[in-house]
């Protein structure tokens, strides 16, 4: 940790830098013996996120709608020494989350870290120009099957004596993009859903906490970077002149999942490289 402290202190960090810094700082294993679900975790900011709760010591389950996505995943985890199993869920599906949720359970003795990732936005434009159907279909999955697999995944984790379960919102919850509306407010409903869980889990010995990072360099962000027009105008209000990178989002939710946040619950931590955020 000290060397990334002082590759830190000796300037303003890049992409490129960060991920030289990520390298250089040693893991913890602070993470070994427990078992984390990540959902929508075989590119981008999920996938991140397994491979570091992997390279903390978890035992790390991941999970894709298509089955090739998640042989892909599955190989390059392994080819890093990285202990990890992986099944097709699409968590809109009851079915699939059972399926998921057992096989972690009966094939590695337990859940003890839940990260709900998965999210979808079939929509694009004015937010009265968003049909029933579309609508429906981002609160369905990006608010309805984050409750829902939280609900069912629950009593695996009272077996275990307690847990960690963290949502991945996003920047668009507290500052609305304009032309992405519903996906939006279903990402703000996400930090409602953990405020009003934590009474009843902090019970169960069971924390909840919330990530909402920024503009993240991802496929779906892909669009923004098309251009130096549209880099420029992309990273203006972001005070660090930067996009993240997935690997950010997944130290945060390493330590959201480890002991040394074991007094924090019911918060939503901002990765966005200080853009402006109010709710």
């Amino acid at each position: 940790m000290l060397r990334l402290t002082r590759f830190l202190s000796a300037g303003s960090l890049s992409t490129s830098n960060f991920r030289m810094a990520s390298a250089a700082a040693t893991s913890s294993r602070q993470l070994e013996g427990k078992v984390a679900v990540v959902t929508a975790s075989t590119e981008g900011i999920g996938y991140a996120i397994a491979k570091r709760l992997g390279e903390e010591g978890a035992h790390v389950v991941i999970s894709s709608r298509k089955q090739a996505n998640v042989d892909r995943a599955l190989q390059e985890l392994k080819d890093a020494n990285l202990n990890v199993k992986g099944l097709v869920c699409h968590v809109g599906k009851g079915e699939d989350r059972a399926k998921l949720l057992e096989m972690a359970a009966q094939e590695t003795g337990g859940i003890d870290i839940l990260v709900s990732n998965a999210a979808v936005n079939p929509f694009f434009g004015h937010i009265l120009d968003c049909n029933e159907d579309a609508w429906d279909k981002i609160f369905d999955i990006n608010v309805k099957a984050t409750f829902l697999l939280i609900k069912e995944a629950v009593p695996h984790m009272v077996k275990r004596g307690g847990g960690s379960i963290v949502m991945v919102s996003s920047i668009a919850g507290f500052m609305p993009f304009e032309l992405l509306g519903p996906y939006s407010v279903s990402k703000t409903a996400l930090l409602g859903l953990t405020k009003a869980l934590t009474p009843q889990l902090s019970d169960m010995n069971i924390r909840v906490n919330c990530v909402a990072p920024g503009l993240v360099k991802t496929k779906f962000s892909s669009a923004l970077f098309s251009t130096e027009e549209n880099t420029k105008l992309a990273l203006s209000n972001i005070p660090m002149k930067r996009a993240g990178v997935p690997d950010e989002i997944g130290g945060i939710v390493s330590f959201l999942s480890s002991d040394d946040a074991s007094y924090i619950t019911g918060e939503t931590i901002l990765v966005a490289g200080g853009s402006p955020s109010r709710l």
